[in-house]
């Protein structure tokens, strides 16, 4: 008797307005002389059917759709979604779907772009959305004119607060919208209709400190008047990475996690956050008492912020990821977080100090502290200043806690440091922090006498100090740079040793690290200042284009050095900038091929647009064979 396989499977028809958690039916079938095995999901309506029929004895491809079913079968989708997510729809047939919709409660428009009246036309379409919940807009105003955006999101806004929704989830993040974008969104945050917001997702919003300002005051505002409505603002998860908060927006945004004291998740990387946010983002974690997830990769602690947020992580139970890697905790900052771990964090995950700058004898407190941490699944201490014999006696201690596969790799350590480099970086970090709190005591103390009206003799107002080319390169950001002034070029030329080819390409991506398309003074001010480096090295007889080019490389993470260099995180602005000095003269045209050959890896995905722009700008400067 011959033998037949037959899988049978279905899938929902995405046609259909019903979405249903149990959107799957896998019916397998194996007529054997023995009879027929069977196996059955949930079978639902809505569904289109494929039909597959297989060879005698060929059972791989049986398997290998029942393992996609099983995925499948643990996909979720919200019920009542509608997705054009990076389909490019011409929007007057998405208004008409929307319309036609019944039950809508998510809308995915990521990886679009949309202009003002497409906007207004989606925003009338959800005018009679009740039920609306998700909001997935992400990305979705590429290449769009900046100040098309608050516009299109007022409407947008308005159509949610006219229709009566409660939403659950507000993602906006890449939209590169600045401080303008935030105020589109402002009275929408306000409003009952975020009165029941759970996440809110900015990441990559370039709001700068203005916008957090706002979009702090527009948080305490909304859980101001859901509290007096009896049902308070429970936000859960809060994402703002790469947005320039720094100090002050952190700050004013502390303030209303503080209030709020509902956070599970917070995510504020790179954002140029020093002691003084920090410290206030510390005080702000202790109030929120779920708090599972705190984010806060490539800020600068220094060991004050470290202690600070140390003596925070004591009073949380429910800490399962601890991520302050590039943070520059320091030793005593590292010190001060173990002690915390060992204190308490019972259901510890994961713990990130790496590149802290901190040294062996404190990288092994740290593993102490996770002794006894049965969740632990990673300790990452990587790109420390341990040297090989603290890798060494760091890796034997967590093999004598049975936790050695939990250790992170140690591939990138600084190795030992000198004596001296220790004092002098203890130095620098006292220097630092005096300085930053001699700025906040200016600050105070000029707001003081504009407040009073009154002129003391014996305490005449502070001068402010000049614009400082050496501060940007430490912290780089757009604000800093238009503050150079016009001499900015000038002083970069100054500052920036062009005879290493190494430190002008560091340089060179910390410059175009603030680059915006979309804002012209900043635009302006990084070109300007990347040519006068550029043609000033360029044109030196003994700079060495190819050392530069190669350091480029291997800081963006293109190409592999023998030293240990820990590629920065590359940015959209890196890949425009480079673009755009390809196309000067001062640029050897030799060096397009080497670019090229390397300008087309996965590396590069996350700035799939940037890149495809500059290659095809290698591609038409190419000198001809």
């Amino acid at each position: 008797m011959s033998q037949r396989n037959c899988l049978e499977l279905q899938v929902p028809c995405v046609s259909r307005q019903s979405w249903s958690s149990k959107c799957l039916n896998v019916r397998t079938e194996r007529e054997t002389p023995c009879g027929t095995d069977s196996a059955v999901l949930e079978t639902t309506s809505y569904t289109q059917k494929f039909r597959f029929l297989c060879s005698p004895g060929v059972l791989m491809a049986t398997d290998a759709v029942a393992q996609l079913a099983d995925s499948l079968a643990k996909t979720q989708v919200t019920e009542g979604e509608l997705s054009y997510k990076g389909q490019g729809r011409k929007f007057d047939n998405m208004v008409k779907e929307i319309q036609e919709f019944k039950g809508l409660q998510a809308l995915r428009l990521e990886g679009n772009t949309y202009g003002v009246e497409a906007a207004q036309a989606i925003a009338k379409a959800l005018e009679t959305k009740s039920e609306f919940k998700y909001c997935y807009w992400s990305d979705m105003f590429t290449g769009r004119l900046r100040s098309e955006i608050p516009p299109a999101l007022n409407a947008l806004g308005a159509a949610l607060m006219t229709a009566g929704a409660r939403l659950t989830v507000l993602d906006l993040s890449d939209n590169a919208f600045g401080p303008d974008g935030v105020k589109g969104i402002e009275k929408l945050l306000k409003s009952t209709a975020c009165h029941t917001l759970q996440e809110l997702r900015l990441n990559n919003c370039g709001m700068g400190i203005g916008g957090g300002k706002i979009l702090a005051a527009a948080l305490t505002e909304c859980y101001k008047q859901s509290s007096a409505q009896g049902t308070p603002l429970g936000l859960k998860v809060f994402i703002a990475g790469r947005n320039r908060l720094e100090n002050d927006g952190a700050t004013a945004l502390a303030q209303a996690f503080q209030l709020m004291g509902s956070l599970e998740e917070v995510h504020v990387p790179q954002n140029g956050i020093n002691h003084p946010g920090v410290t206030a983002l510390a005080t702000a974690m202790q109030h929120n008492p779920q708090l599972r997830v705190l984010n806060l990769n490539d800020n600068t602690f220094t060991k004050k912020g470290a202690i600070a947020m140390a003596q925070a992580l004591k009073h949380l139970r429910r800490v399962q990821v601890i991520n302050f890697g590039d943070c520059l905790v320091r030793s005593e900052g590292a010190i001060a977080i173990a002690e915390a771990v060992t204190e308490g964090l019972p259901i510890l995950k994961e713990l990130n100090l790496s590149f802290g700058e901190i040294t062996g004898e404190a990288a092994l407190l740290v593993a102490q502290s996770v002794e006894g941490k049965a969740t632990l699944e990673k300790l990452d201490l990587n790109g420390n200043c341990l040297g090989e014999e603290g890798c060494d006696d760091l890796r034997e201690v967590m093999d004598g806690l049975n936790m050695g596969d939990l250790l992170g790799s140690l591939s990138d350590d600084e190795g030992e440091p000198e004596e001296d480099d220790d004092e002098e970086d203890d130095d620098d970090d006292d220097e630092e922090d005096d300085d930053e709190e001699d700025d906040y005591e200016e600050e105070d103390d000029v707001e003081e006498e504009e407040d009073s009206g009154v002129n003391q003799v014996s305490s005449p107002p502070s001068v402010p100090r000049p614009p400082d080319a050496a501060s940007f390169l430490c912290f780089p950001s757009p604000d800093k740079l238009l503050k150079l002034g016009t001499k900015r070029a000038l002083l970069f030329e100054q500052q920036v040793d062009v005879a290493d080819a190494g430190k002008t390409a560091e340089a060179f991506l910390k410059i175009s690290s603030v680059y915006n398309e979309e804002d012209e003074d900043v635009k302006s001010a990084v070109l300007d200042s990347i040519d006068a480096i550029l043609r000033k090295a360029f044109a030196s007889p003994s700079f060495q284009g190819y050392n530069f080019v190669s350091s480029l490389l291997v800081m963006l993470g293109l190409l592999k050095s023998e030293d240990k260099v820990k590629p920065v995180r590359v940015v959209p602005g890196h890949l425009q900038a480079l673009e755009y000095v390809v196309r000067q003269d001062y640029f050897p045209q030799d060096h397009i091929a080497v670019l090229e050959a390397f300008i087309h890896v996965q590396a590069l995905e996350s700035c799939s647009s940037a890149r495809n722009i500059l290659k095809s700008t290698l591609e038409q400067v190419r000198p001809e064979n």
